[in-house]
């Protein structure tokens, strides 16, 4: 017998109990589960008579781990037979326990909220319909270009950089560039000339500001989507979205050299300061995550296991100790959120 109550912030409540019967049933998995466990002087493991066991461990410790087998075997069929779409690990708490009787419980957990989308076909297409502003590519823009790769090139030999200002270390810089002649272009790539060099230059920079325009749509676009989407953001989805960021700022931090610890005590911070920082970010993350979910459901968008497949091995071969079911995840929700932008923007 189980009630369910819909709480806030997605979550549901599950309220029941278990037959007297059916809990005195794991009575005899939970005394061997714990005679593996404990070690009494003149017995080996798993070999301590029953009475012994009891004794030594006492009554409540016994029926608290056929509560934990008992409820481990029910919560998995209550979700199923309640169709509750529970995410994250649930809160489970005993009510009620004592020999005899049913065991009483009470679970808490998140559910997959429900997503009430607004008019996104309408907001894609009056997104599409402003005017890009895309500016031409200036000859200042191909000559600063040109400027750091030739500075990227330069030659830091003899210069002691930790003496000098940051206007010092430029100039020293610029002193040493190399020529730019054809012979330093070709040493660059497949470019014939200079003229061949500044032309390719040139479409880069224009590439690179298409993409820049794209992104700025596509920024726009998610936040009209997020506001005029109707859902209750479950705590776990935002706390998950803020450890992928945390790990991420640590991988950051470690490939400067820097130890995480020297580096928040440099900035005077802790986890825990970032972290709120960041929840703003990571809620509208955790948003959009979930209407792309929704709209890919909607309009029937799916990713060729095949397309998820490749994007894996480049993973795994990229990242050796990369598992490859976390991988095909991470590469099904990319290939899958482009496709909903493809269509959004089409």
């Amino acid at each position: 017998m189980t009630k369910i109550t819909k709480l806030d912030k997605s979550r549901v409540e599950i309220t029941g109990s278990i037959s007297a019967d059916t809990f005195e049933s794991f009575r005899k998995k939970a005394l061997e589960n714990i005679n593996n466990e404990v070690t009494i002087d003149g017995f080996r493991k798993g070999k301590v008579p029953e009475a012994t066991l009891v004794a030594k461990v006492g009554e409540m410790n016994i029926m608290e781990e056929m509560a934990e087998l008992a409820l481990s075997q029910a919560y998995p069929k209550i979700v199923i037979d309640e169709k509750i779409d529970a995410i994250g690990r649930p809160e489970i708490q005993i009510t009620k326990i004592a020999k005899g009787n049913p065991l009483e419980f009470k679970i808490i957990t998140a559910v997959v909220p429900e997503v009430k989308l607004g008019d996104y076909k309408k907001i894609a297409k009056e997104e599409k319909g402003k005017k890009s502003e895309i500016a031409e590519v200036t000859e200042k823009e191909v000559a600063d270009a040109i400027l750091n790769i030739r500075r990227s090139r330069a030659d830091h030999s003899g210069h002691d950089h930790e003496k000098m200002s940051a206007t010092e270390h430029e100039k020293a810089v610029d002193a040493s560039l190399p020529e730019f002649d054809d012979a330093f272009v070709k040493s660059l790539g497949n470019f014939t000339d200079i003229a061949d060099f500044k032309a390719k230059i040139k479409v880069m920079i224009a590439e690179e500001k298409k993409n820049k325009e794209k992104d700025k749509k596509r920024i726009s676009i998610s936040d009209k989507l997020i506001e005029t989407c109707l859902m209750e953001l479950p705590d776990i989805l935002v706390d998950s979205e803020l450890g992928r960021m945390e790990s991420q700022f640590s991988d950051d931090v470690a490939r400067m050299g820097v130890k995480i610890e020297d580096y928040m005590k440099h900035a005077k911070k802790t986890i825990e300061d970032l972290r709120k920082d960041w929840r703003p970010h990571a809620e509208k993350k955790a948003k959009l995550q979930l209407i792309l979910n929704k709209i890919a459901e909607a309009e029937k968008i799916i990713v060729d296991p095949k397309e998820i497949e490749s994007e894996v091995n480049l993973i795994v071969e990229h990242y050796k100790d990369a598992d490859r079911e976390r991988a095909a995840v991470y590469a099904e929700t990319v290939l899958m959120n482009e496709r909903v932008f493809k269509f959004l923007e089409s």
